[in-house]
């Protein structure tokens, strides 16, 4: 899909086209669907330079996500940008308008972004979303869940998946809920 399909059809997978997962863990999570599409699209190699963090490995090329704000280089929760340069200390990433350099203590602030979670892209829009669909996410398939994904598609949506955990998010319009306070409060304001 991501190699031959969507490339024929004039997408670029790497610009064009976001995976979102429900969940981080299990074999359609984001976790593992990053690490097995940066050996696809983004492959070790002996001229390609790399750099370790903690568990993970950015490669020149690799498609990466900021994960908290950092005010002073003006990167933010969510920007998405590729790696350009890695030296022995740091890393170059170019986002939309500008490059950002991360010293190695930094790396922390990013990860890889081939496939985020359907949280994570809310306020975002791609080309093509796709959206892994399994029954180990059972705790997330809810019907605005699946919503959320759909909605951040420009052109294409392209679920992937079994029938039953398709059926399980278009029925379940359970949401968690969540107890603030927050009536309360307003309510003593007042």
């Amino acid at each position: 899909l991501c190699t031959a399909i969507l490339p024929k059809e004039g997408y670029d997978v790497l610009t064009d086209v976001q995976i979102l997962s429900p969940m981080h863990r299990f074999t359609c999570g984001v976790e593992n669907l990053n690490l097995l599409l940066q050996q696809t699209l983004n492959p070790a190699g002996p001229e390609k330079d790399e750099i370790k963090s903690g568990a993970q490995i950015f490669r020149i090329g690799d498609k990466v996500m900021h994960i908290r704000n950092n005010y002073q280089k003006n990167v933010f929760n969510g920007d998405i940008g590729f790696i350009r340069a890695i030296t022995k200390d740091s890393v170059s990433v170019e986002y939309l308008d500008r490059y950002v350099n991360y010293a190695k203590n930094e790396l922390n602030e990013l990860t890889l972004s081939y496939a985020s979670s359907v949280h994570k892209s809310q306020g975002s829009e791609y080309k093509v979303v796709i959206m892994p669909l399994s029954t180990s996410h059972y705790i997330m398939l809810q019907r605005n869940l699946l919503y959320t994904a759909i909605t951040r598609a420009k052109e294409k949506v392209i679920l992937l998946g079994s029938k039953k955990a398709l059926t399980t998010a278009v029925q379940s319009n359970r949401t968690q809920k969540r107890y603030t306070l927050l009536a309360e409060r307003l309510a003593r304001k007042l």
